[in-house]
């Protein structure tokens, strides 16, 4: 089934995103900050609201089916962008960056990721287009990386190491001095020009979002297979994604089975393209190139129910945890302040038997 959208509407919603996006950078270049809590959140709310209202026109203009993947694809990106804070932070800290500047490498790091994307997206709706076999491999693939994100031997840490190659190869290449200078890549040292650590830290930004950009895409062509609504929910995904970063904070640290919510997700979307190849089968080896006709088709609504709860009870269970452990280290320590008042360990060990 073809989306039904009018050209104008298509048109017209690249022009007015490309704007604001353009209009972000002019804010952040104009005058780099470190955005307060209040800033940080004004911005998230308005560009998720901004996300519901074009949610809304796409269901008067094209119908709710239309809307509903959308806002599926939009929170699948969403929660997948968010995975990608957790490496931007590591790359932020391993390089040192200036948390006055982090804005702009941020915001260069989501203009790398919308080329990336989009060059993604044309190259997968023209293989789906003429291949649909290919939703047995994107398939495999996603539960392939559910099983990598929820037992790490893929945590966070390793994907920043994956970097490393590049940032080697730059230092062999190129003059790179030792101190940023602002945010500027290009720099004067003793009379000599020189790049700044900043292109280090653009290369290992645009290495990660190409890396992010190889699992998210399939992720959402499992959701739709309208070029026009993946990359449109990978924008307002990426939109209010730097506002978050210093909204979130710490609480990034606090969302420890986020992982586990986000390789459900995948691994249902894995299973849902696989289920969907099967029911458009065209491989001779499989079933005569016939459609296997028992193989359910899953709704977007059944896909949108499914990215909303793992999204909450991961969160949800994290913000427990949290809670607990903290509770735990505050009776530790006032326990501890306790007995260096009265001059006693603040546990008392038991005797051992040869001390007896």
């Amino acid at each position: 089934m073809d989306l039904e959208l009018p050209l104008w509407f298509e048109i017209g919603s690249l022009v007015i995103l490309s704007l604001i996006l353009l209009a972000d950078l002019l804010i952040i270049l104009k005058r780099p900050h470190i955005p307060s809590t209040k800033e940080s959140t004004l911005w998230v709310v308005f560009y998720v609201c901004l996300a519901l209202i074009f949610a809304g026109l796409m269901w008067v203009i094209a119908g709710p089916e239309y809307a509903g993947q959308f806002v599926a694809g939009w929170l699948t990106e969403y929660s997948l962008s968010i995975d990608n804070l957790f490496v931007f932070v590591l790359i932020m800290s391993q390089f040192a960056v200036p948390r006055r500047y982090q804005q702009e490498v941020l915001m260069v790091g989501i203009i790398i990721a919308l080329v990336l994307r989009g060059l993604f997206i044309l190259a997968g709706a023209a293989i789906i287009e003429q291949f649909s076999w290919v939703f047995y491999i994107f398939g495999a693939f996603l539960v392939w990386t559910a099983w990598r994100q929820a037992f790490p031997g893929g945590d966070h840490d390793s994907d920043v190491k994956q970097e490393n190659f590049v940032v080697r190869l730059l230092r062999r290449t190129i003059d790179i001095s030792d101190h940023y200078d602002g945010a500027k890549v290009r720099t004067i040292v003793d009379g000599k020009k020189m790049w700044t650590p900043m292109i280090i830290v653009f290369a290992a930004i645009g290495v990660t979002d190409l890396l992010f950009a190889i699992d998210s895409i399939p992720a959402i062509f499992g959701i739709t297979q309208s070029a026009f609504i993946v990359f449109t929910a990978n924008i307002f995904a990426l939109m209010g994604l730097r506002q978050l970063y210093f909204l979130l904070g710490d609480l990034l640290d606090r969302l420890r089975y986020l992982h586990y919510g986000i390789a459900f997700i995948l691994a249902f979307i894995g299973l849902k393209l696989v289920f969907h190849a099967m029911h458009v089968n065209e491989l001779p080896f499989i079933n005569n190139g016939e459609h296997i006709e028992w193989a359910p088709e899953i709704s977007t609504w059944m896909s949108l129910a499914v990215i909303v709860v793992s999204m909450a009870v991961a969160t949800i269970a994290s913000l427990i945890a949290s809670s607990r452990e903290k509770k735990a280290a505050n009776a530790d320590a006032a326990a501890a302040v306790v007995a260096d008042e009265k001059g006693t360990p603040p546990t008392v060990e038991q005797p051992h038997d040869d001390a007896r």
